[in-house]
């Protein structure tokens, strides 16, 4: 895939410095925060299904190899992935025509009902093969509703966020983004702690979803109050929100996007969500050892949103994506292999941790690097369906393609596939303007 640097948006010279009121500094602060809790709650019904997947595969399909039972589970979470670019599509198109907060309250009511439609699930023994079917429909919604989250939640971030620090203040997205997974590892921790095996598979592993399909509610009333960023003209234009437009103008700036954003994608879902079952399944660690493990590295990982984003506040988006590609690419093999064969958990540990220290490089920009390169008219789509598309085939994906070369013989190849993906992302990254065409000037 060839881009050529020329058709990029031109960079724009810096603007003067915006002076903000404290009332409008603390309007700007808690649209932040409002849209993040409910990005909080949408990724910690997604993810919950990746946590519990251990104790309800067999509720689901009934099969005697442990390893085919999570490959199973693991295809239905790919599904998931795949609903994201017509999410990211769809939503994308309602932010653009008819306001972001417009989108942000339709994508977390649909989270809501796809947590509670898995939560009273029956099972296989119960319903026969209507119970995989029906866990198929609900994480089809659940991802349709995730693939319109993230390029309305982070194009609404970027906008909201103050000038001079919108890398600070838009890491917060995955800030929440990792704090719905956190939660999800903390709610399955805790439920180990108070039922024994038994009662996770045969029913505790249903409270996680019951608990994400309540704290939608708080999460839709927080949306309510939020802000519009975009405005009447740009809502209106004849290009808002039109695909053909998008590929029309900006057709380099989404094939950008979508090339740094496979390698960043399918980095981040090996590290966070595959990594607790390659702890158990490759390693040979115990469940609630590998738990405790990644509640301490997910935690460590949230914290450092903020400062990567700070950092790129100071060096520029493109360095925080070139150190992201250098790093990921010479350490995803080194770190995988090692992890493969240990037995401590502190070295687990800290291993993890420098892996998701490189994530943290694009993670914490992730939202904002996209929004700078869309102008607002096709902002929302841009970011929500380059990104989509990116995660769908190659994020979403992770768990399945490294389960399938695991039970071939070949799990070394998944650390390799993760390097090139990587070297992809690096060379892309090059393409970067030096200065963000978009956003730049706006107050």
């Amino acid at each position: 895939m060839k881009i050529s640097s020329t058709t990029l948006p031109a960079s724009k010279p810096a603007a003067a410095p915006v002076k903000y009121t404290s009332a409008e500094k603390r309007k700007r602060v808690f649209s932040i925060v409002a849209a993040s809790s409910g990005n909080l709650v949408e990724w910690f019904d997604f993810y919950v299904y990746a946590f519990c997947a251990i104790y309800f595969a067999p509720a689901f399909f009934p099969k005697s190899d442990p390893t085919v039972q999570l490959l199973n589970t693991a295809g239905v979470f790919a599904v998931g992935f795949l609903m994201r670019p017509i999410g990211g599509w769809l939503f994308g198109r309602i932010a653009d025509t008819r306001g972001r907060k417009t989108s942000m309250v339709i994508s977390v009511i649909l989270m809501c009902a796809g947590s509670l439609m898995i939560a009273c699930l029956p099972t296989y023994a119960t319903i026969g093969v209507w119970a995989p079917a029906l866990l198929v429909v609900a994480r089809m919604i659940q991802g349709l509703s995730v693939g319109g989250e993230y390029g309305t939640t982070a194009t609404y971030m970027s906008e909201v966020a103050l000038r001079g620090q919108r890398g600070f203040f838009s890491s917060f997205q995955y800030v929440t983004l990792i704090g719905g997974q956190l939660l999800a590892v903390l709610v399955v921790v805790a439920l180990q702690q108070t039922l024994d095996d038994a009662e996770l598979r045969a029913w505790g592993w249903r409270i996680p979803f019951v608990i994400g399909a309540a704290t939608a509610v708080v999460a839709l009333m927080l949306r309510r109050t939020l802000s519009e960023t975009s405005n009447a003209a740009t809502r209106e234009s004849k290009d808002a929100g039109s695909v053909s437009a998008l590929f029309r103008h900006h057709k380099a700036a989404f094939f950008t996007v979508l090339g740094f954003t496979a390698g960043g994608s399918l980095i981040f879902y090996t590290f966070t969500t595959y990594m607790q079952k390659y702890l158990v399944n490759s390693a040979g660690m115990s469940i609630k050892t590998a738990s405790a493990i990644m509640t301490g590295c997910l935690f460590l990982y949230m914290c450092l949103q903020p400062v990567f984003g700070a950092l790129s506040d100071r060096i520029g988006r493109r360095n925080n994506m070139l150190l992201f590609g250098v790093f990921g690419t010479l350490a995803v093999v080194p770190i995988l292999s090692v992890l493969q064969h240990v037995t401590n958990p502190y070295i687990a540990f800290a291993l993890i941790s420098l892996a998701l220290a490189i994530v943290s490089f694009y993670t914490s920009i992730s939202g904002i690097v996209k929004a700078e390169m869309f102008p607002p008219e096709v902002r929302a789509l841009g970011v929500g369906l380059a990104y989509a598309v990116a995660n769908a085939i190659f994020g979403g994906s992770a768990e399945y393609v490294a389960l399938l070369l695991k039970s071939l013989g070949h799990e070394s190849a998944f650390y390799w596939y993760v390097t090139a993906l990587m070297a992809i992302a690096l060379i892309v990254s090059l393409r970067l303007p030096r200065q963000a065409a978009y956003l730049h000037n706006d107050h």
